[in-house]
């Protein structure tokens, strides 16, 4: 275990060493080639300038939670983030209202409060590593362990660099419509963040449940775990979805001040467009847990890489005809498609296969009794 962690928290750090140097060297380049408007392109490289600084933050928090998880600990990583995510709302309005630092200033407090969360949550990784006692010494990196981690880890690494990568090519299109509605669009998409990260976490504790039980072989319980996924998400996207249908405006106007017509225009816009789709995301993200816990990789990677291809295509596509609408709408249609995909996978999963297994030997045995 211990090496397993030494060698994730290596390799790691020479693939956010790899990154940052490419995002340092082609920070402008990147930023033309989205369309980023003129009169936004050097505060968005100043922004992305410091982000890039704080990539090991970024990777080694990440990590550090992913070991608190395995460990079955996902009180302490919550701590973490939820003092680093309110100390960073205070500095964000306290660097740009008080010492005037503008767009430098919300990047800086993001830098310092993400560095703050990551070296407490590393330290305490390696604190629970101190008190496991072994006898041997311990293999600080091992290729083989790589490899074993790699077949877990690839997938997913494709497929949130795929999403990212599709997510820069709509930004790309809605950037062509000018720079009020890219200003509703990331105050709204920020609204749409919130609760697409909600459900994707609960799908991941989900993965982790999956995979316990597995390994246990009580499949049944799977199927348990699906059904309480499912409400625990809906339970969550209800409220959400009639907030941001009917006061998706005042929302707005948390992430803006003084928006103009169009910026707003477009945050309700989006919001209302997506919102009531919650639910249908909600099932794909619970069905995609499922998937990856019990490793069903392949399964996993072709629906979310369909979903992804359908909404930058259609993105593209209808944005020619329909304007921004034909952008927020072929984010439901590709949720859609993608969930039926999902749903369709897990539902042929052993685990129901073993319940109607079940179901069927106990009919025979009581026909026996009988």
């Amino acid at each position: 275990m211990k090496t397993a962690v030494y060698t994730t928290l290596i390799s790691s750090g020479a693939v956010c060493i790899l990154l940052m140097l490419f995002g340092s060297i082609f920070c402008t380049d990147l930023l033309k080639l989205i369309h980023t408007p003129e009169n936004i392109i050097e505060d968005s490289k100043l922004y992305l300038d410091i982000y890039i600084l704080g990539l090991p933050f970024v990777f080694y928090y990440n990590v550090s939670t992913g070991i608190f998880s395995a460990l079955g600990d996902s009180k302490t990583p919550f701590i973490f983030l939820a003092c680093s995510s309110t100390v960073n709302i205070a500095m964000d309005i306290w660097f740009v209202a008080a010492f005037k630092m503008g767009v430098a200033g919300v990047a800086w407090a993001t830098f310092i409060c993400q560095g703050i969360s990551c070296i407490l949550a590393v330290l305490f990784v390696l604190k629970r590593l101190a008190a496991i006692k072994t006898e041997n010494s311990i293999r600080k990196f091992s290729w083989h362990m790589l490899g074993r981690i790699a077949v877990i880890a690839v997938p997913s690494i494709f497929q949130q660099s795929f999403i990212s990568v599709g997510n820069i090519i709509v930004q790309s299109v809605i950037n062509t419509f000018g720079s009020g509605v890219v200003a509703g669009y990331s105050a709204s998409v920020k609204l749409n963040n919130l609760v697409i990260t909600s459900l994707t976490t609960i799908g991941n504790g989900i993965s982790n449940y999956s995979a316990q039980n597995l390994g246990a072989n009580k499949l049944e319980r799977i199927k348990q775990g699906f059904k309480a996924g499912i409400k625990l998400v809906w339970c969550i996207s209800l409220p959400l979805v009639i907030l941001y249908f009917f006061a998706g405006k005042y929302l707005i106007y948390l992430f803006i001040d003084n928006p103009t017509e169009d910026a707003l225009n477009t945050g309700i816009q989006f919001l209302k467009i997506l919102s009531p789709f919650y639910f249908m995301i909600s099932i794909k993200l619970v069905s995609d847990g499922i998937l990856r816990g019990t490793g069903k990789m392949l399964h996993f990677m072709v629906s979310t890489f369909t979903d992804l291809i359908l909404r930058v295509v259609l993105a593209v596509v209808l944005s020619k005809f329909m304007g921004t609408v034909g952008i927020w709408i072929a984010w439901p249609i590709g949720w859609g498609i993608g969930m039926l995909m999902s749903y369709t996978f897990y539902r042929t999963g052993k685990w129901n296969k073993n319940g109607i297994e079940k179901s069927n030997a106990d009919v025979t045995e009581s026909s026996c009794d009988l």
